[in-house]
C-alpha cells in the first residue's frame, strides 16, 4: 500500500472521524447486546416465554432490515446528515417506549420502530467511510472501525448484567435512549455532509439501483455469505441469555463475562483484517475468514456433545468465531461496495437488508427450537457457515472472472 493510501488512516482528524463513526456503528450491537441479559427477567415480567422473545429480537432485527430499502435511496438523494438525525431521534424515542411497555406486544412493536432508528447509524456511517476513504482504503478504515467500536460488545453484556443485578429491565432501554442522545449532540457537531452527487429519488431510478446490485456477479453471493456469518453471531446471541443464565446456571451480573473472550477474538480478528487489507485482496481474506468461522462452529459442536453442560464448550469457540468475524465482514463489505461509489448508500442498505433480514428470520428459526438443550443454536451456527463458505467461493470466483485489477477504481458513468 502507497503513502497516500495510508494517509487517511494515519491523520488526527481522520482518527477522530474513524472513533465518531464507529459510535454510530454501535448504536446496532448496543441495542442487541444491553438487551441479553435482561431477557429472562422479561419473560417472566411481560408473562411470557422464550419464542415470543425472541421475536421481539427479531423485530428489531426486521426494522433495521426493512429500512435500509428506504434509508440508501434518500440518503442518496437527500445527504447522509438528515437521515442520521432523524433516524437517531426516532431511536431514542423508541427505546422509552420500550422502557415504558406493559406486554410484549408492546414491546415487540417499539423494538421494531427501535430498528428502523438504529439502521441508519451503521449504515450511513459505512456509507461514510466510504465517501471519505474511497475504495482501495475502506476495507482498512472500517477494520479499524470495527476495533474501536468492539467496546460496545465488551462492555454492553457486563453493564447489562450488573444494571440487571440492582435494577429493573427497563433501565437497559432508558441508557440506550441517553446513548442516543449523546450520539445525536456528536451528529449536529462533528459530522458534515459527505454525499458527493445527489441522486434522483424517482422509484423506477431506485430499482433500477437496487437491479443493478442484484445482477451485479458478486455483489449478491457476497452479500448473502457476509449475512450468513452474521447470522451465526446473533442467533448466539438471541439465544445466550436463555442458554447461559436458564439452561447452564450462569448468574445473571457475571453473565457478561462470557463475552470477554468474544471481544478479544473480534478486537484480534479486526487488527489482523486491518493488516492484510495492505498484503492480499478483499476476497482473499473474506474467504480465509468464512474458512474460519466454518472450523469455529464445528469445535463448539464437537465440545458441546462431549460436554453437554460445559460453559467452555461454547465460550472457546464462540472466541474463534469472533476472530473469524473480524476477518470477514470488512472484507465482505469492501469489497461489495468496490464498484458502485456513485450509489455507495443504496449499496450499503441493500447489504444491510440481507444482513439483518436473514438474521432475523434465523433468529426467530432458533426461538422455536431451543426448549431445554443448546443444541439446535449449535445446529444453525454450523449449517449457516457451511452456507457461507459455499458463496464466498462462488463470490471469490466471480469476482476474478469479472474484474481485472486496473477496474478497481474504475467508476460506472
Amino acid at each position: 500500500m502507497n503513502s497516500h493510501s495510508q494517509r487517511p488512516t494515519l491523520d488526527p482528524e481522520a482518527r477522530l472521524t474513524l472513533a465518531i463513526l464507529a459510535c454510530l456503528v454501535a448504536l446496532g450491537p448496543l441495542s442487541v447486546d444491553m438487551y441479553l441479559p435482561a431477557m429472562p427477567a422479561m419473560a417472566e415480567a411481560l408473562t411470557t416465554d422464550t419464542v415470543h422473545m425472541h421475536l421481539t429480537m427479531s423485530a428489531y432485527l426486521w426494522g433495521f432490515s426493512v429500512f435500509h430499502l428506504a434509508c440508501g435511496p434518500l440518503a442518496d438523494r437527500y445527504g447522509r446528515r438528515p437521515l442520521l438525525l432523524a433516524g437517531t431521534g426516532l431511536f431514542v424515542l423508541a427505546s422509552i417506549g420500550c422502557a415504558q411497555a406493559a406486554t410484549v406486544e408492546e414491546l415487540t412493536t417499539y423494538r421494531f420502530i427501535q430498528g428502523i432508528g438504529a439502521c441508519t447509524g451503521p449504515t450511513l456511517a459505512r456509507t461514510i467511510t466510504r465517501d471519505v476513504f474511497g475504495p482501495r482504503d475502506a476495507a482498512r478504515a472500517l477494520s479499524l472501525i470495527a476495533m474501536i467500536m468492539a467496546l460496545a460488545p465488551a462492555i454492553a453484556p457486563g453493564l447489562g448484567g450488573l444494571l440487571m443485578r440492582y435494577l429493573p429491565w427497563p433501565v437497559v432501554f432508558v441508557f440506550l435512549a441517553t446513548y442516543g442522545t449523546v450520539v445525536l449532540y456528536v451528529i449536529l457537531r462533528h459530522i458534515p455532509e459527505t454525499l458527493p452527487h445527489p441522486q434522483s429519488l424517482r422509484p423506477v431510478r431506485v430499482a433500477a439501483n437496487y437491479l443493478l446490485l442484484l445482477r451485479d456477479p458478486v455483489f449478491l453471493p457476497v452479500a448473502i455469505a457476509s449475512a450468513l456469518v452474521y447470522s451465526g453471531l446473533i442467533a448466539y446471541l438471541a439465544s445466550s441469555g436463555f442458554v447461559f443464565i436458564t439452561m447452564l446456571g450462569v448468574p445473571v451480573e457475571y453473565f457478561g463475562l462470557i463475552f470477554l473472550s468474544s471481544v478479544v477474538g473480534y478486537v484480534a480478528g479486526s487488527a489482523l483484517s486491518a493488516r492484510l487489507a495492505s498484503q492480499y485482496e478483499p476476497a482473499q481474506v473474506m474467504l480465509a475468514g468464512g474458512a474460519l468461522a466454518a472450523t469455529a462452529t464445528l469445535l463448539m459442536l464437537v465440545l458441546h456433545l462431549l460436554a453437554p453442560t460445559s460453559v467452555l464448550a461454547l465460550v472457546l469457540p464462540m472466541a474463534l468465531y469472533s476472530v473469524a468475524l473480524g476477518i470477514t465482514l470488512p472484507h465482505a463489505m469492501a469489497l461489495a461496495m468496490a464498484h458502485f461509489p456513485h450509489i455507495a448508500a443504496t449499496n450499503a442498505a441493500l447489504f444491510g437488508f440481507l444482513q439483518m433480514g436473514l438474521s432475523a428470520v434465523i433468529t426467530a428459526s432458533v426461538g422455536s427450537l431451543l426448549v431445554s438443550s443448546p443444541l439446535p443454536m449449535i445446529l444453525v451456527m454450523f449449517a449457516t457457515q457451511i452456507l457461507a463458505t459455499g458463496f464466498m467461493m462462488l463470490g471469490r470466483y466471480r469476482h476474478r472472472r469479472s474484474f481485472k485489477p486496473s477496474q478497481e477504481n474504475t467508476e460506472p458513468s
